[in-house]
């Protein structure tokens, strides 16, 4: 099966499947959605949605965590991976916002990228879910996903050119959903260490490319 043939089928069966679909983190703004998704690095939505309800009762906006010290943001995420790092550079986000961007989260790709701890995968995620962009953030699910089922050529192999390659191959309208149709697809059957292929609903498209699905970069 060619390869377009691959990809509208399986956009046909999540289209019909998930036609009304966005991230399982839980946030209130758009400043809590990016402290989210700059906390879900490397770690699972499930425990960032543990750790932010007291974090956003205490520090709700970017006004509030300026004022914090790393410290202070630290005992509400030590539970996270990497939670030094991401303490700190929560902080210094908030800090950045206040002082440039008048407490509020930019739309522009560039200035989310400069903000600290923000890389393309949160800037993407925020393209899409906060601003509606025709964005594809690429997470260790969505490039397992996409070689697994074929949906990218073997030579890509980095999240840019797996982005960049799903970019040319997905509709725009299709876009800021498909990124969480793979994810969740990922993330609940076509998993890193054992696959529910006996399970998937696109088992009879998939041509189970697996060898080296499970590298991350």
């Amino acid at each position: 099966m060619r390869k377009e043939d691959r990809i509208r089928l399986i956009l046909q069966f999540f289209r019909e499947q998930m036609p009304e679909v966005t991230t399982e983190l839980e946030f209130a703004s758009v400043f809590q959605l990016l402290v989210a998704v700059v906390l879900s690095a490397q770690c699972t939505d499930k425990r960032v949605n543990m750790v932010t309800p007291e974090l956003f009762r205490r520090f709700p906006d970017a006004r509030t965590m300026a004022e914090a010290e790393p410290d202070d943001v630290l005992e509400y995420v030590k539970s996270v991976s990497y939670p030094n790092s991401k303490a700190l550079h929560l902080v210094q986000l908030a800090r950045k916002l206040m002082e440039e961007h008048h407490g509020e989260v930019p739309c522009d790709m560039n200035q989310l990228l400069a903000l600290p701890g923000v890389g393309r995968k949160t800037a993407n995620v925020m393209q899409a879910v906060a601003f509606g962009r025709n964005a594809m953030a690429v997470d260790t699910h969505v490039y397992r996903v996409s070689h697994r089922m074929g949906l990218v050529s073997s030579s890509a192999n980095t999240p840019l050119k797996v982005e960049r390659e799903l970019m040319r191959h997905i509709p725009a309208g299709d876009l800021p959903r498909a990124h969480h149709w793979l994810l969740l697809h990922g993330r609940y059957v076509c998993t890193s260490r054992a696959p529910h292929c006996q399970k998937c609903q696109l088992e009879a498209l998939c041509p189970k490319k697996m060898e080296g699905s499970r590298l991350t970069k």
